[in-house]
């Protein structure tokens, strides 16, 4: 018999501003008592929900358990800024794009895989387009190192023959109100996503066909003559195999430890104002969604519904080695949010946020995957390298071929990578990391 006890568990710094105006439209159910299954697959992410789907078409009639730690979009699927990039999008180099043309080439073809995936879905479980809009997104740059970023950035994009447009200063400030903006490179195959919205809706779509119970954290998985069981404070889930699709939590699972970087990212979102009084002087359309130059700046995006409109900001970042962050440092971030938004929009000065929250992402040295069989019948599809929305829905559709040896070039290819390299011990780790990240802050100055 083998048994892991699970480390840790999630933990929800802050309350997110997208699940806080998102509305869920299916019952909770929790597990109480003991369940068994064809597949048992533990996190209710853009992963975990993925490799749902993905069962269902290759295995259809089998039964399928999927089991959250917490409550679907208030985990960190429902945190990040809702950006499904097909274009190279790498937080961990200097520029988004620093891979070579055959390899930018593999990593475009794999995200378009995953967001085709999920514009399918999306179809099927009549999402609206305010919350899976194709609209694609802006690199905007405030200083001339970003302007040559963008302009690095799109030599890139030309060499692959990727569609790409350029917008100068007063494009920029039309869009969004804003002067701060020096211009701006435009790339079309971006999916602007509400994110606790989208997989609450997918969620909702798979519910009559995959039993998911929230509420319901794993604290030990063990095997016993081939099956495995899955033990919640009340009740079980057996299954012959098993897919963890629980992103930097894999390591609390005891596979890939020392090899991981838990990376916090920090979001703010506004009170709501008037579109029509405030917004369009102020801070331009109704909606607009825009990127950093640099990857170390500020995310911004502008949505509007039934005439009112808010703005969320994403900047800075921290290396943790706990889940949970403390109330000194989210203050901190609040203010750095509230300078970052002031000097972008001055006529939205003052204006409160009513809401501010932290999300964990999950980073390796290398820029890989977490990803594979790492026990007999159990399969990770983690890591997703600071792309959660792409990277993860790819790791769970690729995890349940893995799974079922549905062999394709397409799984070969995904599979062709290392296994993420080992950070040095703690507390150099610590130090490291979250040196390298405040120069490159302090690096990308205005674009934060």
């Amino acid at each position: 018999m083998i048994s892991s006890p699970v480390r840790r568990l999630p933990v929800e710094n802050g309350v997110s501003g997208w699940e806080a105006i998102s509305q869920r439209r299916f019952p909770l159910r929790k597990l109480d008592g003991n369940v068994s299954a064809d597949w048992l697959i533990i996190g209710a992410g853009f992963a975990g929900l993925s490799a749902a789907r993905r069962l269902q078409m290759l295995r259809p009639g089998e039964k399928i358990i999927l089991l959250d730690a917490g409550e679907i979009g208030k985990g960190t699927s429902g945190r990040n800024s809702g950006f499904m990039i097909d274009v190279p999008h790498n937080l961990s180099a200097g520029e988004y794009s620093s891979a070579g043309a055959e390899a930018t080439r593999v990593e475009m073809a794999q995200n378009r895989s995953a967001i085709a995936f999920a514009r399918q879905a999306a179809d099927d479980y009549g999402m609206s387009n305010e919350t899976f809009d194709p609209a694609g997104k802006i690199n905007a740059a405030a200083t001339s190192r970003g302007m040559k970023l963008n302009a690095s950035f799109g030599d890139s994009l030309r060499g692959a023959n990727e569609k790409h447009l350029f917008l100068d200063a007063d494009e920029m400030r039309e869009l969004t109100g804003s002067r701060y903006y020096l211009g701006g490179l435009y790339t079309p195959g971006t999916v602007l996503i509400q994110p606790a919205d989208y997989v609450r809706q997918f969620a909702a779509g798979l519910a009559d066909k995959v039993d998911i119970f929230e509420r319901s954290p794993v604290t030990a998985l063990t095997r016993k003559d081939g099956t495995w069981t899955a033990v919640c404070p009340s009740g079980t889930a057996t299954a012959p195999k098993v897919i963890l699709g629980v992103n930097g939590h894999i390591d609390d699972f005891g596979h890939f430890s020392g090899r991981l970087m838990h990376i916090f990212a920090y979001a703010s979102m506004t009170m709501p104002f008037s579109a029509s009084e405030v917004g369009s002087k102020a801070s331009g359309k109704d909606r607009w969604a825009l990127l950093p130059a640099d990857a170390m700046g500020a995310t911004i995006r502008k949505i509007t519904t039934n005439g009112m409109s808010r703005i969320v900001i994403r900047t800075r970042y921290t290396y943790e080695t706990k889940v949970a962050v403390s109330e000194r440092r989210m203050a901190k971030m609040h203010d750095e949010h509230r300078r970052s938004l002031d000097a972008r929009f001055p006529e939205l000065a003052g204006l409160p946020f009513e809401h501010s929250w932290a999300g964990r992402l999950c980073l390796s040295r290398n820029h890989v995957p977490a990803f594979g069989e790492v026990e007999d019948g159990v399969y990770s599809a983690c890591c997703e390298n600071g792309l959660g929305t792409v990277k993860s829905t790819l790791a769970g559709m690729m995890a349940a071929e893995l799974a079922t040896g549905t062999m394709s070039p397409e799984l070969s290819q995904y599979m062709d990578h290392p296994e993420p390299t080992r950070l040095p011990p703690e507390p150099i780790a610590w130090l490291g990391i979250n040196g390298v990240i405040r120069l490159q802050e302090l690096r990308a100055g205005r674009e934060g």
